[in-house]
């Protein structure tokens, strides 16, 4: 009798985009940030650092976009025109994702914009009551208008109130248009009580990742490659991409595994982890559980950038 072949275990994952996190610094400090970006954050990718990374997005073979972000990439221009100028010559989609805090008028606004004309496929302008602060008012509107000037693709990126039960939960990279909040990061920690609670055994699943195939991975400017803000797959300073996402088994993984198996729930179950009896989402509940695991998983749980630890 032929035996029935064994299901084969998932290996490695195959982005299709990068997003780096050019700085964690920020020149606001919103209260739904995932990266806890702000004035006093640390770590910036310096121009070398940023060439080593296009170069083994290139190599990995299955990169189609680069995403610049922050923190606020504005913050460091010259690192950011030349790294979406190298990212277009290597021929990467490239976008960008600002709070516009340099769109001053239309006028300045074009003068920001134009090393990136002709360049950029995507700009996308944070917009919503977090980014709205009186110094900002009307700037992403000077931003969106010089975009359009300049042929440049531009879109806004608006993020719910943590009350709104309508909002629309994306599912890796943020949409156009309004989505809910990720209790994540900063939000855990300021916005989470202002939402309705859900019971910790409902909160089976990630909602906002694919963990087993991801479509973009973040690059921060340590190295770590992270499948989940705050949850590295390995640094590739360290050990290079292409090994990082050909040999990462995400079933193996000792916090990917269970998350996958049962979610943030299962996370709790596996490692008796104290918990509440309600939690604002799935993500707030996966933020507790990582923030008490940190300590047993250093090298997976990093760096302390994520996790709201500011270098004294």
């Amino acid at each position: 009798m032929t035996r029935a072949p064994r299901a084969r275990r998932h290996t490695g994952i195959a982005p299709s985009g990068i997003h780096l996190l050019l700085t964690y610094q920020c020149n606001l400090e919103c209260e739904h940030c995932f990266v806890w970006g702000g004035p006093k954050q640390t770590g910036t990718m310096t121009l070398r650092q940023m060439r080593n990374i296009l170069d083994q997005a290139r190599d990995l073979g299955t990169v189609e976009w680069i995403y610049f972000e922050g923190g606020e990439p504005f913050l460091y221009n010259p690192v950011l025109v030349q790294g979406v100028r190298r990212a277009t010559r290597m021929g990467f989609r490239v976008g960008i994702v600002t709070n516009g805090y340099w769109a001053t008028t239309v006028e300045d606004a074009v003068a920001w914009l134009r090393p990136f004309a002709g360049r950029l496929q995507d700009l996308s302008v944070s917009r919503d009551p977090y980014h709205e602060a009186p110094m900002l008012r009307g700037f992403a509107e000077n931003a969106m208008t010089a975009a359009q000037s300049l042929g440049i693709p531009a879109g806004e990126i608006h993020i719910a109130s943590p009350e709104a039960t309508d909002a629309i939960a994306s599912v890796g990279q943020l949409p156009r248009g309004e989505s809910c909040v990720m209790f994540r990061g900063r939000a855990a920690a300021t916005l989470a009580d202002r939402a309705r609670r859900r019971p910790w055994t409902d909160l089976t699943k990630c909602p906002h990742e694919d963990l087993r195939h991801p479509g973009r991975v973040h690059v921060d400017p340590l190295g770590e490659v992270h499948l989940c803000d705050g949850l590295s797959v390995g640094n590739l300073f360290r050990r290079p991409l292409v090994e990082l996402c050909g040999t990462f088994r995400p079933d193996d993984d000792p916090v990917v595994g269970p998350l996958l198996h049962g979610g943030p729930a299962e996370l709790v179950r596996r490692y008796d982890l104290p918990h509440s009896d309600g939690y604002a989402d799935a993500c707030h509940l996966c933020d507790e559980a990582r923030m008490r695991l940190r300590g047993r998983f250093p090298e997976i749980l990093t760096p302390d950038q994520m996790y709201g630890v500011l270098a004294q």
